[in-house]
């Protein structure tokens, strides 16, 4: 298993933003329970062990770099009334 820091994938970011946004919204209309808490783990345990694990050794390259620009963002358009 892999420790330290995740090689981001610009396609591979691409791709389930887009691709992946269609299907999960479709099996969710499809399949009562599809998307919601704690299914991995009833679906494919072994599966979601790996994944938990793998995603407390390792750090995500982008993410303070897309807290930045999320935080950015949301202050430009923050149109709330203060």
């Amino acid at each position: 298993m892999k420790v330290g820091f995740r090689v981001p994938s610009l396609s591979k970011s691409l791709k389930a933003r887009t691709t992946g946004k269609i299907k999960r919204t479709l099996k969710k209309k499809v399949i009562p329970f599809y998307g919601k808490k704690g299914m991995g783990v009833i679906n494919d345990p072994q599966k979601a062990i790996y994944n938990k694990i793998y995603n407390k050794v390792t750090v995500d390259t982008i993410k303070p770099v897309r807290k930045k620009i999320d935080k950015k963002i949301k202050d430009t358009f923050d149109f709330r009334i203060k």
